[in-house]
């Protein structure tokens, strides 16, 4: 999908659909929206009196302009209420839109920058925005599919502003989208991979290739390297598996004159069956998911390094199985972490804190600070917060109060979590 930013009046611009918007209780609207409309001889203003159109968030409903316009189709798509308008509206908007456009054929399209005139975004945001929900919407995985949907793709999308001033500010919103979706769809692929395309290994070779493309520095430590750092908990855990364990570190330096490094630390449970205590059979396929806190990690630093930030980032990930074979942990057995900790292990199926034991205890060992850790750790977490909410744990309070409100701009929600 390739993105594109050109001045002009979004109803005289010619391709498949162009897009405009309209909050929820307006009777008339203004804007691009009001000169499509009258180009259209009022038709969305008479749908908006017949209750038709509501401009209800999530809305989009599809006028064909039978050719009074160039655009083959107008997508009026709900704001919402005004007052609770905010950038992510902005991002699961577009995602909507492009997913309803390609069932209609489109391959090319326009669309305005909803929410940088009345809705108070400034207009770079609202052009990032704009780029991820478009790419993100359109996500697909469908690599190992046979037999692939003859559903035509959108190619081109176009994001038209009127107003020349503002021109300036859209071009590198449209930069920090691209990366962004990029980046997240780099995640989601990898931890859509079934677990034999993507073992410790594979994901070792992808963090090789990211550095490659991104500048990073790598390592990558092996089962002798862990044994002679002695990391205990990690190797106990991996010793289940005839797939070899990897433990990753990717770093980038954005500062030369900090010495100050940011610490990832990302859970790469390719496959994690539980162990000897073995989890139930129901769903036990997504659990090729439970490396997903390294797989974001990587995919975090690769935009950091796009990005170019002022900032030193070192990423962590231990990468193993954990399976149930001959040589695999058994409750009750102890382990020594690499910070000379004993662990009795319990249950074989909380192999999450033991590879992040190491993990961390190498952070601290390298002197990263603040230390952020992602991981699908708990099961119990997921059935306290439901699938709208990360939980998160903190003993750094200032840190956590930026990350919960960076998650909300991003759609991404935290919800604190007493640590007692």
């Amino acid at each position: 999908m390739k993105f594109e930013v050109k001045p002009g009046d979004i109803s005289s611009f010619k391709c498949d659909a162009i897009v405009v918007n309209l909050f929820e209780d307006v009777d008339k609207p203004g804007g691009a929206t009001a000169a499509v409309d009258s180009a259209l001889g009022g038709a969305i203003v008479e749908l908006i009196k017949n209750g038709e159109i509501k401009g209800e968030l999530h809305e989009i409903h599809i006028l064909h302009s039978l050719g009074k316009i160039p655009a083959r189709i107008v997508a009026v798509a709900g704001l919402g209420k005004k007052e609770d308008f905010n950038v992510d509206h902005v991002r699961t908007l577009m995602g909507d839109v492009v997913r309803t456009l390609k069932k209609h054929n489109c391959t090319k399209i326009a669309t305005i920058i909803h929410g940088a005139g009345i809705g108070g975004i400034e207009p770079g945001h609202a052009a990032q925005a704009t780029v991820e929900g478009c790419l993100l919407g359109a996500y697909t995985f469908n690599k190992h599919i046979t037999k692939k949907e003859e559903e035509r793709e959108i190619e081109t999308v176009i994001l038209m502003e009127r107003d020349k001033t503002k021109l300036g500010s859209l071009n590198p919103g449209v930069g920090k989208g691209v990366i962004y979706a990029e980046a997240t769809i780099l995640a989601r692929n990898m931890v859509n991979e079934p677990a034999n395309h993507m073992t410790p290994t594979h994901m070792a070779l992808t963090a090789d290739r990211l550095a490659k493309e991104c500048g990073l520095d790598i390592t990558v430590l092996d089962s002798k390297d862990m044994g002679k750092m002695k990391m205990g908990a990690l190797l106990g855990v991996a010793q289940g598996t005839n797939q070899a364990p990897k433990f990753i570190i990717l770093s980038y330096t954005g500062d030369d004159s900090k010495k100050d490094t940011v610490g990832f630390v990302g859970k790469g449970l390719t496959f994690d069956s539980g162990g000897i205590s073995l989890k139930p059979q129901e769903f036990m396929s997504d659990m090729k998911g439970d490396m997903s806190g390294g797989a974001v990690v990587m995919a975090a630093i690769s935009a950091i390094a796009r990005l170019k930030l002022k900032i030193n980032v070192t990423a962590v990930i231990p990468a193993t199985e954990n399976l149930p074979g001959g040589r695999a942990l058994k409750p009750g057995d102890v382990l020594k972490a690499m910070n000379g900790k004993t662990i009795e292990v319990v249950n074989t199926d909380a192999e999450g804190r033991l590879v992040l034991a190491d993990a961390i205890s190498y952070a601290v060992k390298k002197g990263l600070s603040p230390i952020i850790d992602l991981a699908t750790l708990t099961g119990a977490c997921h059935i306290a917060l439901g699938d709208l909410y990360a939980g998160v744990f903190t003993n750094n309070q200032p840190l956590v109060d930026s990350l919960i409100e960076a998650g909300s701009e991003a759609g991404e929600n935290l919800w604190q979590l007493p640590l007692q």
